[in-house]
Parts: C-alpha cells; sequence; structure tokens
C-alpha cells in the first residue's frame, strides 16, 4: 500500500488550472443524474480517460464535482490499495505522438491495478471509461477552421489538440459510461501481463464505439464515397444494361448514373448542423411551449457498436427537423434522413442535403439504374455504420393514425443487412405527438378533396406566419429496439446458412413482417395528451359540445381504462386532472367555452372539430377493444358474454390490420375479462355472474350516454369497412379491379357524408378504403384472379353480419342504400380506375 504525501501540492495546481479552463469551456454532459450510473458506494471509483491530455484530466474532475460523483484527482482508497488519483489514461503518451504505441504503454495505475486484483480475490474496483469531445465533426466540413480543429477520427498533437479547445471548447460533450468491474473483466485470469493487454484491449474497442456513437464512423470525403458506389459491381452491371438498352454510349450512361448518384447523396457539414440546431432552438421557442423527450436512453444504450436505423411515425414536415435535432443535442450523430425529392427545393435542399439527407425521387418504376443506385447507397450507409432515418408510411398521415407501411427502403436495408452483416443493426422506432399541427389547413383541404399542394420555396417563405402561432406541446418517445439478426432468426431460423437471393420468398415475408411489427411499436408508443382526451370524448358527441361536467367524467373514464387495461408499457399517459385536461385545450384554441347558469359547456365549432379528428385518430387504437365492447353492449342493451366475444373475434382480424393492434386472437379472451372488468367498475356496464350476461344501464341514467359515447369512438372504422363489404356484395364477385373498388368506396364515402352528416372529412380518405382492401386480401376474403378483378365466396357475408351486432339498423341502412345506388362498373373499363 502506497503512502499519500501531506499536501498535495500537484492537485492545488490542477484545482487552478481547472478554473482557468473553464472561462473558455462549457459542457454538455451525459447522464445528466448521477444516480443513472447506479455506483456502487461499497466499491471505490477509478475514471479511465481515452486520450492523455491534461484538458481532459480537468474537465473530469470538474464534472465529476458538479454531479456529486467521487472527485477524479482525489486519491483512491481501499484497505487493499491505494493511489494518488482515482483516474488512468488507457495509453501512456498522447494520440498523435510518433512514438506512442497503446498496445504497450499502459498505465501504471492499470497494472497497479491488475495486479492487486489478481493478488488478491476480494479486491474489485469500478471502473468508468469517461469520453470527452471537444467538438463532433464526422468528416469533412467547409469551414477551413473548424475543420482543422474539430473531433475527427484523425490523430492530434497536443498543439492541435490546444487549438480544438480554443475553437470548440463551447461545444464540448462529456458522457460518464456505465461502470464496469475490474474482477468481472478479469474472468479468473492470474497472468498479470495478458491481464494488463485484455483490458486495454476492452477498453480500447469501448471507446471507439463511443467516438463512433458521437461522430459517426470514419468518414472518408463525398468524392471517395461517390467512387466507390458507382465502382460497385451491381452499379457497373446496371450502367451497362442502361447503355445497351437505349441504346447510347457507356459513358453516356456512366454519366446518367454519376449525376443519379449526385442527386441522391448527402453532404453532411458539420457547420451546417450546428448553425441550424441554433436556428431550430430559436424555432422550437417561438412556436411550442416545449418539447418533451421520452426514454431516448434506450438510444444511447444500444448505440455503441450497432448501426441505426430511426423508425418515426410521420406526421408532420417538422418530423424532420425534430428528431435530428433532439439527436443531435443529446450527443449522438444525426442521422442519414430518406427526404422526398420534393424537398430538394432550391436553397432548402442544400441545407437539408448538408443536415444529412439523402433524397429519393417517389416514381423509380421505369427507372432500373436509378433504383440500382440508391439501392446500392442505401448498402453503402449501413454497411458503414451510418445511423439512418426514413418513414415507413411513405408520405405523411393526413387522417392521425398510422398508415399501412411501405416496403420500398424497408426492403433495401433487411436486403443490405441481410447481404454483408457487416455489424448489429437495430430499429428504433420512434412516436412524435403533437398538440397542434403546422399543416393543420393543409391537410383538411386534401381530405375535401382538393389537391395536394406541391413543395416550393415561396410556400415555404410564406409558411414563416406559423411563428407567429401558439403550437402546444411536441412529445418524442422513443421506443426499444429492435434487433433485425434476433427477429430473421425467429422469422427464418436458416437464413445465416443460406446464399442472398433478394427475391426469395422468405426474405419477402421477413420484410413484410418486420414492417407490421414496427408499426406495431411505433403505435405502443403514444403519448396521451389533453389534446387526444378532450378530442376523444368530444367528438363522440351528437354535435361535438358537452356539459363541462360530463365531459370531465368522460376524460376521467378514458383515463381509469388506460391504466386498468393498458395498451402497452411503452405508453406515456396524461396524468393531468380532467379540469386542467379541458383548460388546457381551451387556451390552445382548439375548442370554445361557452358559460351557461346550469353549467358552462364545451363546444368545437366546425374547423375546430375537423382539426380534433386527427387527434383523436393518434390514439384511436389505444381505446379500441373497450370501445368495441361499449360498442355491442350499448347497441344490444343485454347479451351473452360468450355472444359478446364471438362479435369482437369476429371483427378483431379487419381491425387488427387496420389500427396494427399487438395482440394475437388466443389473448382475446383475457383481455376482453380485464376490460368488462373495467368498464364494470366505473359502472358503464353491469355484469349478471349467474346468467352470464352483459346489460347497458338504464337508459334514464347518466351511465347510458357515456357508454354510448364510449362506443362512438370506433363506430367511424366500421362504417367504413361495412361499406367496402356491403359496395362488394353490391357488384358481386369477379366485377371490380382493386383500384375500381377504392375508387368507389372513397366517392361513395364522400356522398353518404354529405346526405347523412356522417362524422367527418377523414371518413372517406382513399388511403384508409385502400388499407381496409388490403386487409380484405390479407385476411383471405377477397382474391385477385389473373385479369386483376376481386373475387369472394359467402365468407364476406359472414364478415358484414358481424356488424349487425355493433351498428344501429338505420346506419347499416343507409349504407346499404348509398351502395345499392353506386353505377355499374364495367370490368373492361376498371384499368381507367387506377390512372
Amino acid at each position: 500500500m502506497s503512502r499519500l504525501p501531506l499536501f498535495d501540492f500537484a492537485g492545488w495546481t490542477l484545482t487552478v488550472l481547472r478554473r482557468v479552463l473553464y472561462l473558455v469551456t462549457r459542457t454538455q454532459v451525459f447522464p445528466e443524474t448521477p444516480e443513472t450510473l447506479k455506483l456502487r458506494p461499497d466499491l471505490p471509483v477509478c475514471y479511465v480517460l481515452n486520450e492523455r491530455h491534461l484538458s481532459n484530466l480537468l474537465v473530469l474532475d470538474h464534472e465529476c464535482r458538479e454531479l456529486g460523483l467521487p472527485a477524479a484527482l482525489r486519491p483512491l482508497r481501499d484497505r487493499a490499495f491505494t493511489a494518488r488519483r482515482s483516474v488512468f489514461f488507457l495509453s501512456g503518451k498522447p494520440r498523435g505522438s510518433i512514438v506512442s504505441n497503446p498496445r504497450s504503454d499502459h498505465s501504471e495505475l492499470l497494472r497497479s491495478l491488475v495486479r492487486t486484483a489478481v493478488a488478491n480475490s476480494g479486491f474489485d474496483v469500478q471502473l468508468v471509461p469517461v469520453t470527452i469531445l471537444w467538438g463532433r465533426e464526422p468528416g469533412k466540413q467547409e469551414s477551413v477552421l473548424k475543420a482543422l480543429f474539430a473531433e475527427t477520427w484523425q490523430q492530434v498533437s497536443t498543439l492541435r489538440h490546444l487549438f480544438a479547445i480554443v475553437i470548440h471548447g463551447r461545444h464540448t460533450v462529456v458522457r460518464f459510461n456505465a461502470p464496469i468491474s475490474l474482477r468481472e473483466l478479469l474472468s479468473g485470469d492470474v497472468d498479470e501481463r495478458r491481464a494488463v493487454r485484455k483490458l486495454g484491449r476492452i477498453l480500447r474497442v469501448h471507446f471507439r464505439r463511443q467516438r463512433e456513437m458521437a461522430i459517426g464512423p470514419d468518414l472518408s470525403h463525398r468524392r471517395t464515397q461517390l467512387r466507390s458506389l458507382l465502382n460497385m459491381p451491381s452499379v457497373r452491371a446496371a450502367i451497362a444494361a442502361e447503355a445497351d438498352s437505349k441504346s447510347i454510349s457507356l459513358l453516356a450512361a456512366q454519366r446518367s448514373a454519376r449525376e443519379f448518384a449526385i442527386e441522391i447523396a448527402s453532404d453532411y457539414t458539420y457547420s451546417v448542423v450546428r448553425a441550424f440546431a441554433l436556428f431550430l432552438t430559436w424555432v422550437w421557442n417561438k412556436v411550442y411551449n416545449g418539447v418533451e423527450v421520452h426514454n431516448f436512453e434506450r438510444v444511447t444504450q444500444v448505440a455503441p457498436g450497432h448501426g441505426i436505423v430511426y423508425v418515426p411515425c410521420h406526421r408532420s414536415h417538422i418530423d424532420y427537423l425534430l428528431l435530428s435535432y433532439i439527436i443531435f443535442n443529446r450527443g449522438l450523430m444525426v442521422p442519414h434522413i430518406a427526404a422526398g425529392a420534393n424537398l430538394n427545393l432550391p436553397l432548402v435542399g442544400s441545407v437539408l442535403r448538408r443536415s444529412g439527407a439523402f433524397f429519393l425521387r417517389r416514381k423509380i418504376k421505369g427507372e432500373p439504374l436509378y433504383a440500382t443506385v440508391f439501392q446500392e447507397y442505401v448498402h453503402l450507409m449501413i454497411d458503414r455504420g451510418f445511423p439512418m432515418e426514413y418513414f415507413i408510411e411513405g408520405g405523411r398521415s393526413r387522417s392521425g393514425r398510422t398508415l399501412a407501411p411501405k416496403a420500398g427502403i424497408l426492403a433495401m436495408t433487411v436486403q443490405s443487412f441481410v447481404r454483408s452483416r457487416a455489424r448489429p443493426l437495430v430499429f428504433v422506432p420512434v412516436y412524435i405527438g403533437y398538440e397542434k399541427l403546422m399543416e393543420g389547413s393543409s391537410y383538411l383541404a386534401e381530405l375535401h378533396g382538393r389537391p395536394k399542394k406541391s413543395e416550393s420555396l415561396i410556400g415555404l417563405l410564406r409558411a414563416a406566419q406559423v411563428l407567429r402561432q401558439n403550437f402546444g406541446r411536441v412529445h418524442v418517445n422513443f421506443g426499444p429496439p429492435l434487433a433485425l439478426a434476433e427477429f430473421l432468426d425467429a422469422h427464418h431460423p436458416s437464413w445465416r446458412d443460406e446464399n442472398f437471393d433478394a427475391q426469395a420468398p422468405w426474405l419477402r415475408g421477413a420484410v413484410d413482417a418486420t414492417a407490421t411489427e414496427l408499426a406495431r411499436r411505433i403505435n405502443g408508443l403514444a403519448v396521451v395528451t389533453p389534446v387526444n382526451l378532450v378530442a376523444v370524448t368530444l367528438l363522440s358527441t351528437p354535435k361535438h359540445a358537452a356539459d363541462m361536467r360530463l365531459l370531465q367524467g368522460q376524460i376521467e373514464h378514458l383515463q381509469y381504462l388506460l391504466t386498468e387495461t393498458p395498451y402497452a408499457e411503452t405508453i406515456i399517459q396524461c396524468g393531468m386532472p380532467a379540469q386542467a385536461v379541458i383548460d388546457y385545450v381551451c387556451r390552445l384554441d382548439l375548442v370554445q367555452r361557452y358559460p351557461h347558469p346550469l353549467g358552462d359547456m364545451i363546444r368545437a365549432e366546425e374547423q375546430q372539430a375537423a382539426l380534433l379528428v386527427y387527434f383523436r385518430n393518434n390514439v384511436l387504437h389505444l381505446f379500441a377493444l373497450p370501445a368495441l365492447l361499449a360498442c355491442l353492449v350499448s347497441h344490444n342493451q343485454v347479451l351473452t358474454r360468450q355472444r359478446a366475444r364471438e362479435a369482437i373475434k369476429g371483427i378483431y382480424g379487419l381491425l387488427r390490420a387496420e389500427l396494427f393492434l399487438p395482440w394475437e386472437v388466443d389473448r382475446l379472451d383475457v383481455l376482453i375479462d380485464r376490460t368488462e372488468a373495467a368498464l364494470s367498475s366505473r359502472g358503464l356496464i353491469i355484469g349478471d355472474g349467474q346468467s352470464a350476461l352483459l346489460r347497458a344501464p338504464p337508459p334514464n341514467s347518466e351511465a347510458s350516454p357515456e357508454l354510448r359515447q364510449l362506443g362512438e369512438i370506433i363506430r367511424p372504422t366500421l362504417e367504413r369497412q361495412f361499406l367496402t363489404l356491403a359496395l362488394l356484395q353490391h357488384h358481386g364477385s369477379g366485377r371490380l379491379t382493386r383500384a375500381a373498388l377504392e375508387e368507389a368506396t372513397h366517392l361513395l364515402a364522400q356522398r353518404l357524408a354529405m346526405l347523412y352528416e356522417f362524422n367527418s372529412a377523414e371518413f372517406s380518405e382513399k388511403l384508409l378504403f385502400a388499407n381496409v382492401i388490403r386487409n380484405l386480401i390479407d385476411a383471405g376474403i377477397l382474391q385477385a384472379d389473373d385479369a386483376g378483378l376481386l373475387c369472394f365466396d359467402e365468407r364476406i357475408t359472414l364478415a358484414a353480419a358481424q356488424t349487425e351486432l355493433l351498428l344501429a339498423a338505420e346506419v347499416r341502412h343507409s349504407i346499404q342504400l348509398i351502395a345499392r345506388a353506386a353505377p355499374a362498373v364495367d370490368s373492361a373499363t376498371t384499368p381507367a380506375a387506377s390512372s
């Protein structure tokens, strides 16, 4: 055991230098609270720094004191071991030193710790690796000064590091990593030299992964990337095929391929990302009351050593900016984002490209060379470990619900992973929830039949007026990562042993299964906001108006159901009292409060109600099962538990596919029982244990309209399905193509809404009917013959019969009447419907 001096002159000197350093240094520290590290109080702590720079030591000591952690410059004391400092550098000489050899130059403190641990089996210490980055820079920048002195993968001298402190000191990232037990790392190794080498190797890998997580993989110049892309065998083969098919020279085909590559590829530039982050901070402060981020630690835990694909829901153009902003501000590399070519506008496209965006044309059919270049670019990004982000829904949801996934780029991702398996790959589902939408008015216009306006620079400038409005809060919830290798193991266990074949049936099935699983996981991350609760309750009333007291009660019912019948553990609930929920939504000007002597009224005007539909649909799936049971009991007044279960199971297949519900059919009995218990405890249904009957409350009771309103939540979805089935029955089997049926249901729904005041504009949204039809095909109820005509048998009658227990007779009659009024469709002319 070494003896300590009475006065630590060196420590006093370092304290003075630390104070001087922090005149020019500002840090961003992760994690923000020491409790996250879960340090054991009975074991000593020793910090590990990668690079031997005095500035790193001073920053570490300062941040330890700020967080209340054991000080790095204080002695390390244990009954079996004492040292002057509680920190060591992994390498014995600075990174960049001419004679440095990190594999042999190990710290003396590291050797002493290992020597003591080998000699004393009861000795252990917690090693806490700490990563310090002075400016984050994955690759080349246009700013010469910052590019010279920012963090890169290149080795640096002491002088260069000093300049980096001066230039980037105010953008320093400090990350404390989870403690590592020295005893566990040694794993019984009794050879001291071998144990030191093993520990050094493990720590070097750890620090490399941390650096890669923050600044991205070692990135070569963009021209080198494009050269590598164009030299890939598949691209060269596509170039030759292009020259042959279009009868052009090989040089002209090569020129086309290069133009495609330049059009697609991102040009990540840190200076632009940093400036953009500052600008977005100002924008968010202007338009939002806050950006709430939930469970980001799920990303930081998996980021080292993994390729990451962020898969958010797509609700707004803001999604691109918001997610990258959050990731950047939490110390990770901004992902490369797949953006539609419609956003590649003058000036805007350049900024987005330099912020990590790469561009994809909406339609690539008939462009095999473009498709090959794009697919190989995606493969290059995945193979080199760049984080990526894309929206599996394809476009923004105009209705507020999760849209059916499109395989496209997801298929490219899965194929690339199966093809190379360069590193583990995980998908991180992300839910983004708004309380008001910047595009709300344009979405309503599109749902009412107006054509979508193309993005333009002038339109973007006009949109600047939104900076004067208040859009409430934004919630971003990060879900548990989906490890692709493990998912493929469950889907097709022998995939590792088979030769890669992009057309293999199992691979196409795996892509579809991955897409569905990701959509379900995104739905399972929903954040319930006050706007969602008011939208669900108020839109279930006949005139979108309710007494304040009754509205509070209905909101409390929903909050109780979320607690007692939880959809998923990853859901974030709204814990505000019902009165506070209503007051909050009133302040956002989404509903109006009307004072009245008999009690205040809450009402949504026509425009407000149309916007609220979007936010109801955000969380519709959370209440699908309670609403379905409420609809059954309310409509029938009395029915047996067995009949209720049969009806729910009969409609569940289509409902599950449309709302991406997570439960298998064999779990429904337990879920239905739990839902019945919750509704009974709120007095909304009356269960008779002896006769196994479910009864609705008496018609003159307050609970009766509450039960009916709960059932109204799911009614528009059921009506859409019934309209589709009624139209098929009217035309008959083998008379309509898929495109013709989509168009017919869309037009008839519009007519139904105008004639009978059904629901809202989103009721007739074409994409929703397309989803219903896709679900009928996936369920095997519909089949397309060789001519593309949809055929069905008596099962469609059984599916339609289930709705008799769920929809009122007048509703079914109205739908059947409008379906019979539909004009006959000549199968010879149906292809035109798809144009």
